[in-house]
């Protein structure tokens, strides 16, 4: 299965098993994945999984300040890969193929060279 991890933004260090399903990532609160940045529309992004090819497809849902993966505005519906960054707003959210049994041990994998030895902030 599949994850985002938060890596900047207002929830940076938030971690989401994504499962076999379709998630939408956005600022309402009834969301699974709520992001709280004044730049993220209330449903933004979607992240769906095709049963089919085994693959994660992004979509803009008409965000208002669009969505962009590695730096790249898409606009349609576009096919993740592994170590994607999905930016929304100030927030940039990690595709990863990955699963993690929990938050500290996704966030201690996604740490970068050289900062393995400090520790993470969780609050």
């Amino acid at each position: 299965m599949a994850s985002i991890i938060v890596m900047s933004g207002t929830n940076e260090g938030d971690y989401y098993p994504l499962g076999r399903r379709t998630n939408v990532i956005g600022r309402d609160e009834v969301l699974p994945i709520q992001i709280l940045d004044e730049h993220v529309s209330r449903k933004h992004v979607q992240i769906r999984f095709d049963k089919d090819g085994t693959r994660y497809y992004a979509l803009d849902i008409k965000s208002k300040h669009g969505v962009f993966i590695n730096g790249r505005k898409i606009h349609d519906e576009t096919i993740l890969a592994d170590g994607d960054q999905i930016r929304i707003g100030a927030t940039t959210p990690l595709f990863t193929e990955k699963d993690f049994a929990d938050r500290e041990s996704a966030l201690a994998h996604f740490k970068k060279v050289g900062e393995r030895g400090r520790p993470t902030v969780i609050d």
